[in-house]
């Protein structure tokens, strides 16, 4: 018997599997003015893998930043252009470009480079 209660909520994290999956994504979020997490990662990296329970969770914190996912191996021509080269890489884009960029698995960072940036976003969209 399955119990209902432990069904998650569903993943606000959008995993990347082509160039043109990533092109769409970024073209969306250009458009919207919306900024974009990445998590470049890879299967066969230990650490990435452990990141992806903490990133689903800043995903559902966060509601007006994309969180995106990437396997380097699957979207080589994504990383190379982002100049991935290590994992985990994560990469906080505005309008299509690098606004600031950690490398390895450290949640406390991460957290402090979304809430670092969070504020310009937020008053970057009140017109007056």
């Amino acid at each position: 018997m399955m119990d209902r209660q432990s069904k998650k909520p569903k993943s606000r994290v959008v995993k990347i599997n082509s160039q043109r999956t990533w092109d769409f994504f970024i073209t969306q979020a250009n458009n919207q003015a919306c900024p974009v997490m990445v998590h470049f990662t890879a299967a066969w990296c230990v650490p990435s893998v452990a990141m992806n329970p903490f990133f689903e969770e800043l995903a559902l914190s966060y509601q007006d930043i994309l969180f995106l996912s990437v396997d380097v191996d699957d979207v080589k021509e994504a990383a190379s252009k982002m100049e991935i080269t290590a994992m985990p890489t994560f990469l906080l884009m505005r309008q299509g470009t690098q606004v600031d960029k950690l490398v390895g698995a450290n949640p406390d960072e991460i957290k402090k480079m979304i809430d670092a940036f969070t504020p310009q976003f937020r008053s970057s969209k009140i017109s007056i």
